[in-house]
Parts: structure tokens; sequence; C-alpha cells
């Protein structure tokens, strides 16, 4: 049982516009591309989205479905989640979903397997699981930010639980991973920092460097694509 405490009313990714004047554009071009992609090719059904916290795919997502709902193990600051509970203990039937989705979620489940195990359970044979989860990040709502996984490692704890890997898609390659990092550790305003590291990035952000950054990176990406390196993945299982 993943007993791991968290704030109610956490502040969650609620919107999918995302500019190249973000800092995380990066991360977002390509997982988004990937993750939207999964959805309108395998969503369908009945679909239960564990991790949900503000459902920000809540329109992508019901285009293609019949049903949505969310869990969590804390209700969002939108108020957006149906079941609040343990990703690894969910009160739902067996064989009830057609479709799972779990989204930059199992990073932050102290007993990940238990949400794999969970999903397969409460998934209907032959329904999908679309997991996602990052590989190069830094620390994110800490102290509850636990795990990477790799491709092999997303590989094992699914087909541990008796999924199928139907796709794996890497988001970013080793360019999206360079300037992602390079973004993070510029505007990085953690105390201790110099007050004329802070007036750098001040000046920084005033002359558009975090756009300049991102288009030349992903400039870099896209001519000179390596996968070695990612910044996260999309995965496909079917039960």
């Amino acid at each position: 049982m993943d007993t791991s405490l968290r704030e109610i009313n956490v502040q969650r990714l609620s919107s999918i516009d995302v500019s190249k004047d973000n800092l995380y554009y990066l991360h977002y071009k390509s997982y988004h591309y990937d993750l939207f992609e999964s959805i309108e090719k395998y969503a369908k059904g009945n679909l239960l989205d564990i991790g949900c916290g503000n459902k920000p795919y809540e329109k992508k997502i019901s285009k293609v479905v019949s049903k949505y709902v969310g869990c969590d193990i804390v209700q969002s600051n939108l108020n957006k989640v149906d079941v609040i509970c343990s990703a690894d203990a969910i009160p739902l039937d067996d064989n009830s979903f057609d479709t799972i989705i779990s989204t930059q979620t199992i990073e932050h489940v102290g007993n990940y397997q238990g949400l794999v195990d969970e999903a397969f359970r409460i998934l209907k044979p032959g329904g999908y699981f679309i997991l996602s989860g990052p590989f190069n990040w830094q620390l994110h709502e800490e102290p509850y930010d636990f795990f990477r996984f790799s491709k092999h490692g997303f590989k094992l704890i699914l087909e541990k639980s008796g999924f199928e890997l139907i796709d794996l898609k890497e988001n970013g390659g080793m360019w999206s991973v360079a300037g992602q990092y390079l973004l993070m550790n510029i505007t990085n305003d953690h105390t201790g920092r110099k007050r004329s590291v802070r007036f750098f990035f001040k000046v920084f952000k005033f002359f558009k460097g975090v756009n300049l950054i991102n288009r030349f990176f992903s400039y870099l990406d896209n001519t000179d694509y390596n996968n070695i390196n990612t910044i996260n993945y999309v995965v496909i299982a079917r039960k």
C-alpha cells in the first residue's frame, strides 16, 4: 500500500498550451505529440486516468472515449479527481475499463509495480494501457519524487504484471535533453543563488533567451536526432 502523504488541493498542470517562450517547451513538444497520437489511436470506451490531477488532457480524451474517470491520491486544486485513492489500491472492479492512462505519475508512486498491477487488474482483456514517465528530469513535487525509468525498465515492470508491450516512444533526443537541462540550470531559482545570477536570468528572460534556446535546440534535435538520451517516454501496453 502506497501510504505517502500528499497536500490537498495541490497545483497541477491544467493547460496544454505550451509556446516556445515556455521553459518546458522542449519537453512538452515531443511528449504531447506522442501522447496525443497514442490517445487518438488506442483510447476507447470507458477510460480510467490514474494520477489524473487537473485532467489537463480531458478535451483530447473525451473526444475518443465514452466515459472518463480520474483517480488520484488527493483532490486537485480544480477539484477534478473523481476517485481519491492510492495508485496501488484502486477501489474499482476487475476488468471494468477499456483503456487506462497514467501520465507523469509513476515516478511519484512508492509502490510503482502496484500501480501497474492495478492497471492490469482493472483493464478488460484486450484493453490498452497508455503510460508515461520521465527519464531525464529535475527533482519535482519533493519529497515525493522517487524514480526514473529507462525504456528497459518500463518493459520490465509492464511484462512483470502480464502486459504485452505494443509501442514505446522516446520524447525528444539528446539535443532536447541538453537544451532542457541548460534552461532548467539557468532559471533554477533556489534560495542561495547569487544576486548576480538572478539578475542575469532577468536579463536573459527580457531578451527572449528561453525562446532562442528552445528554437536552437529544437532545430538541432530535428537535424541531428539521436535517441541514446531522451527526456521522457510514452509507452503502450495491451492486456
